[in-house]
């Protein structure tokens, strides 16, 4: 292999990157920052393209360090809604995945479809981080920016829409949407009709590894992961066996599966990971508040 494999983290507070050698030895790291704005109380959102100018900074540091790359991967913040224009502009700032504005739209989802329907087909309920809410959100409350939707992507989506013009995401990212298939690991036909949302809006689905696109100078780009499923394959989870746990913005303890087994209860979250024909359970914790009830749903069910 000739030059460094560069990946780059899309994260909730900056983008930050490494780039290593085939032996996975650190030859460079670079970081950007960005601002988070808070315009009303339990709103979350970021300028998609302030993700692209941090971006841009990181990769252009590590190739001025180590070269041209062999290769691009990316991982990110989950559950953003990057609502695009047909010219793949961003019609308003990205919804993040710790905005709580959508108790109304996950209610409407779960009495849409149904609970048991919902968890079988997406492995979780409808939760205001996910996507999906937030879309049905955006048709309701901002119907003139909805009308002029043409793609959604998810924040690192962007990021690779940027880099080499590809519209697409991969499995373990799109399973924070509620609208994958997750044992399927596809888009799901039927929570997409029973919520009224065209399935043009949406990135084609990759498997981690695979090539999603090439930069205007031939460097692939990857698909990349989801950051928790990235993540845990950089600790070693990659298979049944060991968990792991990160501390960190969000609490998430995290566990490989050799198939998808989707907790009936919803307790945990099941997505595919991002080893091919491989699924995870990940429990997490947003907050104070959310990890009490975690807590007394899951491990103390006693307690009151």
């Amino acid at each position: 292999m000739s030059g460094a494999l560069v990946g780059i983290d899309v994260g909730t507070s900056a983008v930050k990157g490494l780039a290593i050698d085939a032996d996975g030895t650190v030859l460079a790291s670079a970081e950007a920052g960005y601002p988070l704005s808070t315009p009303r109380v339990g709103w979350a959102e970021q300028d998609p393209r302030d993700w692209w100018e941090a971006a841009e900074s990181v990769i252009g540091r590590l190739r001025a360090s180590t070269g041209r790359p062999a290769g691009i991967g990316l991982s990110g913040q989950m559950h953003g809604l990057v609502a695009l224009d047909s010219q793949d502009r961003p019609l308003r700032p990205a919804i993040l995945w710790n905005d709580q504005r959508t108790a109304v739209e996950c209610a409407e989802i779960e009495a849409t479809i149904g609970l048991e329907r919902l968890i079988a087909l997406t492995g979780n309920r409808a939760l205001p981080g996910f996507t999906a809410p937030k879309l049905l959100w955006l048709r309701r409350h901002e119907p003139d920016v909805y009308g002029a939707l043409a793609r959604v992507a998810l924040p690192k989506d962007y990021v690779r829409l940027r880099l080499c013009g590809a519209h697409a995401t991969d499995v373990s990212d799109a399973s924070g949407t509620l609208l994958l298939d997750v044992a399927a690991r596809r888009w799901s036909g039927e929570v997409l009709s029973a919520l009224e949302l065209d399935p043009g809006l949406l990135p084609a689905v990759l498997e981690s590894p695979a090539a999603a696109g090439v930069t205007a100078d031939g460097i692939a780009v990857a698909a990349g992961a989801g950051d928790q499923a990235a993540g845990a394959l950089g600790v070693g989870v990659d298979g049944p066996g060991p968990l792991s746990v990160a501390l960190g913005t969000s609490g998430v303890v995290f566990a490989a599966l050799a198939q998808f087994a989707a907790d009936p209860d919803a307790r945990l979250h099941a997505f595919c990971h991002a080893v091919p024909n491989a699924w995870h359970l990940m429990g997490v914790m947003l907050s104070a508040a959310g990890s009490l009830r975690w807590l007394r749903d899951v491990t103390a069910p006693g307690i009151g």
